[in-house]
């Protein structure tokens, strides 16, 4: 049986095909257009569902066989539809400013601290309850309407199966959910004003749907028997992509965002994870929990970097022509989209500190990497009291690629890092969990055995490490130093 992963990013989808040895087959990409104005950004899902249909349709077409596809997706975004799941609205991003009032209503009534212990989540309007409360303020029609409040993951499985089901991680993205008790919190949802019971029902992660409906099946090709799995949250996917299961190796989701998920064998101190901002969310291994530290420029700015200095070189190109093996001096805040963890100050801009006409576009590039390495530093740091206990990391995306950044992060880190083959952790995390749940494989470490790849460990440097630091010591005050002066 032929099992696949379906992955849904904020501007497209992606499907990649599996057999039962773990082989890549196939895989299928569509993006979909997303609207970032002042005022809002957003995103029409009906969009992205054809999409969706496109990817599998595609696949199927060459591969007829497909027994399970399993569904993982961004988090935060959600849409309200109604009976027969036709969306409302438009969707609002994580990254929409809209919401901020309506957080700062729901913390004044329960307080920051007991909301962030019962949901694992420092309060924030970037996620879903205070938007939910805007959409009813200020577009009442909109929710009287309303039968059903989908993520956008279990809003892709109920048109493919016809069931509203929503695994606990990305249910968590709501800040709405209690991961103590694994239920919807009545209690917040009640204090914003929102009916509990239009959202779907929260399963463990990797649970099996159903089978697709005869819509699905005519829309995509798939056989009426194809299984669809609920997997999890995309970075939970990711995790389990990169065969992180403990709490002795954490993942470098090193993509357009640049993520750090370190497993935790029990519930860490959520008050230590709050001051952070640093989300706390069940694994798909019961009694485990992630967390989630990331800057939202990773490959985001070195891909800014080459699109606007670069002269037409490539990455490869660029890298190679440095030249010598030591820090720029640079100082880099890579706060380009705002600030995330340990800040989460949308406010924050990015800055690069020490420019003199002798700066190529070389050392420029060169400090990008540089100063997505401190900022991850910085979180590893934050994270150091709240029970972390890794000693290597596993790094996917796009920037696991690149050979001299994965040696700039294991000597800024002072821990080895070892490249995985596949760029899509994701994909291969809902394959895996899918194959798991459809019999495919034993369980996750039969999984990991035919899927996980590694390709090359890179060691730290005691003597670039210690040069590292004494830079990484000013990098330290450029926030405080750089915040006031931006609006």
């Amino acid at each position: 049986m032929k099992i696949a992963g379906l992955d849904i990013g904020t501007t497209g989808c992606k499907l990649t095909v599996f057999d039962e040895s773990g082989k890549e087959l196939g895989k299928a990409y569509r993006d979909y257009p997303v609207r970032r104005e002042v005022s809002g950004h957003e995103i029409d899902v009906t969009y992205l569902m054809d999409s969706v249909y496109a990817v599998i349709a595609e696949m199927t077409a060459e591969h007829a066989d497909i027994g399970g596809i399993g569904v993982t997706s961004f988090g935060e975004t959600f849409v309200m539809t109604d009976g027969d799941g036709k969306p409302l609205h438009t969707s609002m991003l994580y990254t929409d400013p809209r919401g901020a009032e309506e957080c700062a209503e729901l913390t004044e009534k329960l307080g920051a601290a007991h909301i962030a212990r019962v949901t694992g989540l420092a309060p924030h309007e970037m996620y879903s309850i205070p938007k939910m409360m805007w959409i009813k303020r200020h577009s009442p029609e909109v929710y009287a309407a309303a039968t059903n409040i989908f993520l956008i993951g279990d809003y892709v499985v109920r048109h493919l199966t016809g069931k509203a089901q929503i695994d606990y991680s990305l249910a968590t993205r709501t800040m709405a959910f209690d991961i103590n008790t694994l239920t919807w919190s009545k209690e917040i949802f009640d204090a914003a004003g929102i009916d509990v019971s239009l959202m779907s029902t929260p399963v463990p992660s990797g649970t099996i749907t159903g089978s697709v409906t005869a819509e699905a099946a005519c829309r995509t090709g798939l056989r009426r028997d194809c299984i669809i799995v609920m997997v999890a949250h995309d970075q939970v996917a990711a995790a389990v992509g990169a065969g992180v299961f403990n709490g002795d190796k954490a993942v470098d989701g090193a993509g357009t965002v640049e993520c750090l998920t370190p497993i935790y064998d029990t519930l860490p101190d959520i008050d230590v994870m709050a001051k952070g901002y640093f989300s706390v969310v069940p694994y798909v291994i019961p009694g485990k929990y992630a967390a989630y530290a990331f800057s939202y420029t990773g490959g985001a700015l070195i891909k800014w970097c080459v699109d606007n200095f670069s002269g037409g070189r490539s990455m490869a190109e660029i890298e190679d022509s440095y030249g010598r093996d030591e820090p720029t001096g640079l100082l880099v805040l890579p706060h380009f989209a705002g600030a995330a963890t340990p800040y989460m100050d949308t406010g924050s801009r990015g800055a690069i500190l020490g420019l003199t006409t002798a700066t190529t576009v070389t050392e420029l590039y060169w400090a990008c990497m540089e100063g997505v390495a401190y900022e991850m530093r910085l979180n590893y740091e934050a994270l150091a009291d709240s029970g972390i206990r890794f000693t290597r990391l596993c790094a996917t995306g796009g920037g696991a690629k690149s050979k001299y950044w994965m040696q700039m992060k294991a000597d800024v880190l002072n821990m080895p890092i070892t490249a995985l083959k596949t760029v899509n952790a994701g994909t291969v995390g809902c394959a895996m969990l899918t194959g798991v749940a459809t019999g495919v494989f034993a369980d996750l470490a039969d999984a990991a055995s035919k899927m996980v790849r590694e390709t090359e460990t890179f060691y730290p440097r005691p003597e670039l490490h210690a040069k590292y630091m004494e830079i990484y010591a000013r990098y330290k005050e450029v926030y405080k130093a750089v915040r006031p002066l931006v609006s």
